[in-house]
């Protein structure tokens, strides 16, 4: 696409129709509409105050809009949003002429919304592409001499595919942090402060290439847990702690579950250093991730595919809501589901037809009572073993699992409740359900 001029060529509603009001949030709204010439979806970016005649003069949020088109249109690439120009008109049911920017829309929402879909990070292969396409785009936009400023899961927007793009460029510009059909919104500064580097809790910093550097290394984090950093803190304690070395836990990573996984928790350490001089640089980062992601890249397809259908799930959009509930008031959004990469997932599939054909609920049932400490201690996927549990689960202890704040407080509850009172048929759906999403700890315990 050519670089957006400073007066791009409008848009108008002569040329969009089939109108779809996405979200709003603290910059503005956003829509959908299908452009009648291009036959496509695209999203209209609109500020909240926006409103203006035909003849007035911008303000200096508008000025701040084109700066962020135009910013926009510099950086375009695959791995960046696209814009495709300024929209200039009235939309539905409003009454007065506005503007905004018309750009790529993203049908899959953002990072953020996947973590809160799944309640966890995707499959590895997933995961670390996600990881890889974030560094690309970023390695283009410090190439082309833009700083971010403002990245986080919810400016990493997902296409149909689950293909990475970056939005919302900068602080200091006009900012969403949404465009997709989750109706997912958050204001400018929601969560930011998490992902900022030390220095820049100085009132004198100015922001350098190293502050979008040190942001990866916590959004890295964040999409290999699937977690929100410092989620019980507010910005106050967060800019007290992350200046004198406090950064997300590692210790609940295990970095040799599968391949590169160690490798990409090295370059989160190396990105959030404390010294911005020595961050790597994102041509750095890139070779690291491009590497990590080489180890499976056979696993892409079936991880997508098993997203997209999870995703797509009704039941998904049921179990959604009470995930996003979970996220908004407990401390710690809790890791479901890590998965798994497309070879460890065939492998688990045969091993727990093979392993349990023969095996009587009896059996089972003993295996559960036996490791009923050990289970409590390392099990790790509670609330995604819940969910295979289904109706054996009773929707209020479903309901006190949920705000239970650790893994081990989340399974000691299912023991006291569902498994105390449910007999050897339901043990035995856990110890199924374990074997399919904790294969390598029941490996670990001599399962039957």
């Amino acid at each position: 696409m050519a670089l957006l001029s400073h007066k791009p060529e409008p848009v108008g509603n002569a040329s969009l129709k089939k109108w779809e009001f996405i979200g709003s949030g603290g910059f503005g709204v956003v829509y959908k509409a299908r452009h009648k010439d291009w036959g496509f979806d695209v999203a209209i970016k609109l500020l909240h105050n926006g409103q203006l005649s035909h003849t007035s003069s911008f303000t200096f949020e508008q000025s701040k809009l084109y700066d962020e088109a135009n910013h926009m249109g510099k950086a375009s690439c695959d791995f960046v949003l696209r814009v495709y120009g300024i929209y200039q008109g009235c939309p539905p049911e409003e009454k007065s002429f506005q503007r905004g920017i018309v750009m790529e829309f993203m049908g899959r929402g953002s990072v953020q919304t996947l973590q809160m879909l799944l309640s966890g990070p995707p499959p590895w292969p997933l995961t670390f592409r996600v990881a890889h396409e974030v560094a690309l785009g970023m390695n283009f936009l410090h190439s082309r001499n833009l700083i971010h400023q403002d990245l986080k899961p919810s400016n990493v927007l997902l296409n149909d595919d689950l293909h990475a793009k970056l939005a919302d460029f900068g602080l200091s510009r006009v900012s969403t942090s949404a465009l997709s059909s989750n109706g997912e919104m958050t204001g400018v500064t929601g969560g930011s402060y998490k992902y900022m580097p030390p220095e820049a809790f100085q009132t004198s910093y100015r922001p350098v290439h190293a502050f979008d550097i040190y942001s990866y290394g916590i959004l890295l984090w964040s999409i290999v847990t699937g977690k929100e950093p410092y989620n019980a803190a507010d910005s106050s304690l967060v800019e007290l702690k992350v200046p004198a070395g406090d950064r997300p836990p590692l210790g609940e990573i295990d970095q040799i579950r599968t391949k590169g996984l160690k490798e990409i928790v090295d370059l989160m350490k190396r990105c959030w250093d404390k010294d911005p001089s020595t961050r790597p640089t994102f041509k750095e980062c890139c070779e690291v991730t491009e590497n990590v992601l080489s180890k499976h890249q056979e696993g892409i397809f079936a991880a997508v595919h098993q997203v997209l259908t999870t995703m797509d799930s009704p039941t998904t959009y049921q179990h959604s809501s009470k995930a996003v509930r979970f996220y908004l008031q407990t401390p710690e959004l809790t890791k479901i589901d890590d998965f798994v990469d497309h070879a460890r997932f065939e492998t688990q599939q045969n091993s727990v037809s093979v392993a349990t054909r023969n095996l009587t609920d009896t059996e089972k049932a003993k295996f559960i009572d036996d490791k009923r400490a050990k289970l409590i201690q390392d099990v790790s996927e509670v609330l995604r073993i819940v969910e295979e549990l289904g109706d054996k689960v009773h929707q209020e202890t479903y309901s006190k699992i949920l705000f239970k704040e650790t893994s081990q407080e989340k399974m000691r509850e299912l023991y006291n409740s569902t498994l105390r009172s449910g007999g050897s048929s339901v043990k035995a759906a856990l110890y199924d359900a374990l074997k399919k999403h904790e294969l390598n700890l029941m490996e670990r315990l001599g399962m039957i």
